[in-house]
């Protein structure tokens, strides 16, 4: 399954609109706006990922389990938040299960409705009970975490940082996401160029703290060193939409100097489209997102969001089923071992990819979603 995901991320590659200097065309100015029209600005986009790396190691995984008992494998995928951007994920990881032939009662996926820490420390409490024997975790609170997940890897439960890494906790040695610093770099590196090198921007997001978004963050931050760009606002909406349009409408309604938006959560995109749509500033004020939900897609369209940076959930999910199953039945000390020719220079960060959806990818990187059952 990764390599046939590999050869469509190819073919979803060479499908993008080029300019005539090769890089791919996109504008970011939005229609009915009562302002002035900014030029157009070109945008190099991307839609392959880290799929050849991840097809060798799922290869290798499959290889290892292949003849072994695999009936007390019971393993979950627990995230963040009940969001569009993760039903990829949902679809990875019931994917995976089913391509090792794991039953889907021992498949447990969960998204906490209002992405509350209460909802998922109950989830995790209840797949306990019913024996899990590990789960991948997007955690809302790392810190809070920490003292659970110890408990869970010293009853010899596998523990897997998937979207978030989770450093000081048992789970800290492998991380199966985007590398978030490189996301947050490559969205400030959008931003400085839909703004011409100067400007305000502001920063929305779902937490301050988790590690995901404090890496972002900084990303971004260091990608517009140099520049007259400056932030003049990181704001928390608690993991709320509406939250975070009514902080982007009180945002620019008293900063009119602010010209550009990075929304740092899947719905975060969506969020501050409204509220720019709504103030009338869609040819005024750029926005850059992370994560490609459905809503984000119909603004990149629009040219209302100028770009997002995009990972690969549905990765996340199917390999790490592969991997929790692993280390059920082969062990941590062995499926490290086949993981390590994998990771990233930190020797804990298994990337699924990061890429960079404009206008001119999007319906290349739409074939790609309807290609693995993710539209």
């Amino acid at each position: 399954m990764a390599a046939a995901i590999a050869v469509l991320l190819s073919l979803a590659a060479a499908g993008c609109s080029k300019n005539a200097d090769g890089s791919n065309a996109s504008s970011s100015g939005g229609a009915g706006d009562s302002g002035a029209k900014a030029a157009p600005v070109t945008l190099a986009g991307s839609v392959t990922f880290n799929q050849t790396n991840l097809a060798k190691l799922d290869a290798a995984l499959k290889s290892a389990l292949a003849g072994k008992d695999l009936s007390k494998v019971d393993i979950a995928m627990v995230v963040n938040v009940a969001a569009d951007y993760w039903k990829a994920g949902q679809v990875g990881f019931l994917k995976g299960c089913s391509d090792l032939g794991i039953a889907k009662n021992k498949c447990t996926y969960f998204a906490p409705p209002n992405g509350k820490l209460t909802e998922q420390n109950s989830e995790l409490e209840t797949l306990r009970s019913q024996g899990v024997t590990g789960y991948s975790i997007s955690a809302i609170d790392p810190t809070s975490a920490a003292g659970t997940i110890h408990t869970d890897v010293q009853k010899g439960i596998g523990v897997l940082a998937i979207d978030s890494p989770l450093p000081g906790t048992d789970a800290a040695s492998l991380y199966l996401g985007t590398p978030n610093y490189t996301a947050g770099f490559q969205a400030g590196t959008a931003m400085k160029q839909v703004l011409g090198g100067k400007g305000k921007v502001a920063i929305l997001v779902g937490s301050l703290t988790a590690s995901n978004a404090t890496q972002r963050i900084q990303g971004f931050e260091d990608a517009l060193k140099g520049t007259q760009i400056t932030v003049a606002q990181k704001v928390n909406d608690n993991l709320q939409a509406s939250t975070a349009t009514s902080d982007a409408e009180t945002i620019l309604a008293n900063n009119p100097d602010v010209n550009g938006l990075y929304g740092v959560y899947s719905y975060d995109g969506p969020a501050l489209a409204q509220a720019v749509t709504s103030a009338g500033k869609t040819a005024s004020v750029h926005i850059v997102s992370d994560d490609s939900d459905a809503q984000t897609l119909k603004f990149i369209k629009s040219g209302v969001i100028s770009g997002t940076v995009v990972q690969m959930p549905y990765q996340q999910g199917y390999t790490g089923a592969y991997i929790l199953a692993a280390e059920k039945v082969l062990g941590k000390a062995k499926t490290m071992a086949l993981v390590k020719p994998y990771l990233e220079k930190d020797g804990s960060t298994l990337s699924s990819g990061v890429g960079l959806v404009t206008k001119s990818d999007l319906g290349a990187y739409q074939s790609l979603e309807s290609q693995l059952g993710i539209g």
